[in-house]
């Protein structure tokens, strides 16, 4: 039987090129978003690829329970509309799920980004929601039916600990949810707990940014990067994969920035 991985958030971005990574890996996978659309959007892309697996022997596809025309049939491809910042519906979702290896959550919330004198108290109570309350509620809900040798692992983000002005919001919200994982390992042991930390990565996060500034940002942390470039959803997904699978691997954040936190002397 293979693994089973669970990916919140794992409609766009890091999420969902994790779930790519996944399938590659022989893993069956199960992911989640709030978005109807990009849920049956990344479904049939997953499908697509776990067929082309499928050729050389690799799982083949199945339907997705939750949406419509989808079998609901247990397979390898699989999804639901939750959001996770919603206890009920997230605890539904897992009680329903049977058997599970591992959890990944990439669930993102709002930015709480700008100068700390104008970044409003519903900006970081938002934030606050979108990420530490999203990823705790995520690892209670998912406790239950998470095999005891599995793993959880959490994505937060370089800003928790750059310095970077602007950041102050963004960097309090994923510094909480790294400060959790040291705990939660020791805790809940034998379960796994990690965290991967990007730095930069181009991902539709950032699309709340114009074209002209992004494309700025992205190009002065390249400059200041030792890699030379920005990160690719597939450079975590990657990251992650390595934390999944390695079993004497506990309470870490990793961080992947392109070393651009040697460059700061952070």
């Amino acid at each position: 039987m293979n693994e089973r991985v669970v990916i919140v958030g794992g409609t766009s971005g890091i999420g969902l090129a994790t779930a790519r990574h996944q399938l590659g890996e022989g893993r069956d996978v199960v992911v989640t978003g709030r978005n109807p659309e990009r849920l049956r959007a990344a479904l049939d892309e997953l499908a697509a690829l776990s067929g082309t697996l499928s050729t050389s022997g690799a799982p083949g596809t199945s339907g997705a329970p939750g949406i419509p025309g989808a079998s609901g049939a247990p397979g390898e491809v699989s999804g639901a509309v939750v959001d996770a910042q919603d206890e009920a519906a997230t605890q539904e979702f897992f009680a329903g799920l049977g058997r599970v290896d591992h959890v990944v959550v990439a669930a993102t919330g709002s930015t709480a980004a700008g100068p700390f004198r104008s970044v409003t108290t519903d900006a970081l109570r938002q934030a606050t929601e979108g990420k530490l309350i999203a990823h705790s509620l995520t690892a209670r809900a998912a406790l239950d039916v998470l095999s005891p040798t599995g793993s959880i692992t959490f994505v937060t983000a370089a800003s928790a600990g750059a310095a970077m002005p602007g950041t102050a919001g963004l960097a309090a919200a994923n510094a909480s949810v790294a400060a959790m994982v040291p705990v939660l390992a020791v805790e809940l042991a034998p379960i796994r707990f990690n965290a991967v930390s990007p730095g930069i990565v181009d991902t539709p996060w950032w699309d709340w940014m114009d074209a002209d500034a992004k494309a700025e940002t992205f190009a002065a942390y390249a400059k200041s990067t030792p890699a030379g470039r920005c990160g690719h959803p597939e450079d975590i997904a990657d990251a992650i994969s390595f934390l999944l699978g390695n079993s004497f691997t506990t309470g870490v954040v990793l961080t992947v920035d392109g070393g651009a936190r040697l460059a700061s002397g952070a």
